[in-house]
């Protein structure tokens, strides 16, 4: 069987075996090309040494304990400029739970596929003859979309925790299904999860959110039991009903509002928003006999510290951990454009930052949807996305030109009054019709000719400039309208 192998992959095994050694794609790529999928990086096992690859590639270099060398190969593809080139290797004692004490390199290919994870992750390509190498039945699983570990799941759970999170990652990023001894050995060594660093954690919780199925992803976090050792605070939602506009308890509405997200394809802030965004609804919520319904006073505000605080907890960089919770502590702003101004939308837009607004709306719909409401954008979010595009427009002004009062004043020893006004907006008119004239030597050379008008002429062509503004703030208004579905 032959498979689309880049020239660059191709020469460095080529080059192996022309030197006397064994070669073989290995782990990921060789399951991404199963499925059809294009591998992110290229993985070569081989029976060579780390001294003897680096004597066949000089152009490499060698880091690190487990043997493994990175071969650059020039190319300008950043998956390819690197092919990780590692020997056959048995490792021995995991006492941290997450890396092997002792590695040692072999000569087997076998022993070093049975040192793997998942069987998918065990299969070994000879790219040269399309022949595989798979003890482990690997591309059976493949085929029949299931995940399951090499050996005895306990046993590979217990020498890497992380795996129990890679577990769950594999399945919401490839759509598999999790073999029932797999299943049942991450609820048993769930716990040790405790033991890995929270920057891994972090990593893997990251890969889980931007997958195609997350919502998926955490339901399987919580039914096997290991959430609490990721994000604990979204557990408190398990159970909680809300009020009468909520189909779903907080947590289903939680993982359902970060699902809208993947779905739409929105950016890792969004969907890491979505999840957190209700979080402290638990803590918040009161009956109250009027409504005769549950309230939820301030949650976003609690929320926001919450967030912040399991944010830091998972060593996420300063700048994830302001925008996130400022998302979330802005997720509850009052939109309905029958009661609130372009002030009040702009002081919104302040709170949260011209960078991140759309980013809230997003969030705010990511939130409806959360809701079961089928619904995405009625017709009064999209008049509140007008407002907001109309708020964050550059108003059509005087400002805009390349002169002013003080200017004028100066530069034609004028005193303060009308004409400076009327002469700026005629100014406008002439500048809307050609923006090309709005450079300092044009304008300064047609105030001189204004200033010389009579100051009744120079009123009605200040006029004419105040009402060509006036035109193209409406027409600019009703493209905005027109754009969100809105006039």
């Amino acid at each position: 069987m032959k498979f689309p192998i880049p020239l660059e992959v191709s020469r460095v095994t080529a080059d192996l075996r022309s030197a006397g050694y064994e070669a073989y794609l290995v782990g990921g790529c060789v399951r991404d090309l199963l499925l059809g999928r294009n591998p992110k990086d290229w993985d070569v096992t081989t029976n060579a040494k780390p001294e003897q690859i680096q004597a066949v590639f000089p152009e490499s270099f060698y880091e690190n304990d487990f043997g493994t060398v990175g071969v650059k190969t020039g190319s300008e593809d950043n998956t390819l400029a690197i092919i990780e080139v590692t020997p056959y290797r048995t490792e021995t004692g995991y006492s941290d739970k997450r890396r092997p004490d002792a590695v040692a390199f072999g000569d087997n290919l076998e022993e070093d596929l049975a040192r793997r994870d998942f069987t998918i992750n065990a299969i070994a390509l000879d790219d040269s003859k399309g022949h595989f190498i798979d003890p482990f039945k690997g591309q059976e699983d493949v085929q029949s979309k299931v995940l399951r570990t090499v050996g005895v799941a306990a046993d590979r759970f217990e020498e890497d925790a992380l795996r129990l999170m890679r577990a769950v990652r594999l399945v919401a990023e490839l759509e598999f299904a999790l073999d029932a001894d797999t299943a049942a050995a991450i609820q048993e060594k769930g716990p040790n999860l405790k033991h890995i660093s929270r920057e891994r954690v972090r990593d893997e919780f990251v890969r889980i959110l931007n997958s195609k199925q997350p919502m998926m992803a955490l339901v399987l976090c919580q039914q096997l039991g290991i959430l609490t050792y990721i994000a604990p605070d979204l557990t408190r939602g398990i159970g909680i009903d809300q009020n009468q506009a909520h189909s779903y308890d907080v947590f289903g509405h939680l993982i359902r509002s970060l699902q809208h997200a993947a779905d739409k394809d929105w950016g890792f802030d969004i969907r890491l928003a979505a999840v957190f965004h209700d979080v402290s609804k638990p803590e918040t919520r009161r009956w109250s006999d009027e409504k005769n319904d549950w309230t939820f006073h301030g949650h976003e505000v609690v929320g926001s510290r919450v967030t912040k605080r399991a944010l830091e907890d998972l060593k996420f960089s300063r700048e994830t951990i302001e925008k996130v919770t400022k998302l979330v502590r802005w997720h509850m702003f009052f939109s309905d454009p029958d009661q609130i101004t372009l002030s009040a939308v702009r002081r919104m837009i302040r709170n949260v930052g011209e960078e991140h607004i759309w980013d809230l709306l997003n969030l705010r719909i990511c939130d409806r949807i959360g809701t079961g409401r089928p619904k995405e954008q009625p017709f009064r979010f999209r008049r509140y996305k007008a407002m907001v595009e109309e708020a964050l427009r550059d108003p059509i002004s005087v400002t805009m030109l390349k002169t002013d009062g003080s200017r004028i004043m100066e530069k034609f020893h004028v005193q303060p009054g009308p004409k400076i006004g009327f002469a700026l907006h005629a100014l406008l008119e002439e500048v809307l019709e050609d923006p090309k004239r709005n450079t300092e030597d044009y304008l300064d050379g047609r105030t001189k000719s204004l200033l010389e008008l009579p100051e009744a002429e120079l009123k009605e062509l200040g006029d004419s400039g105040k009402k060509r503004r006036e035109a193209e703030e409406e027409r600019e208004i009703k493209e905005i309208l027109e754009k969100h579905h809105v006039c």
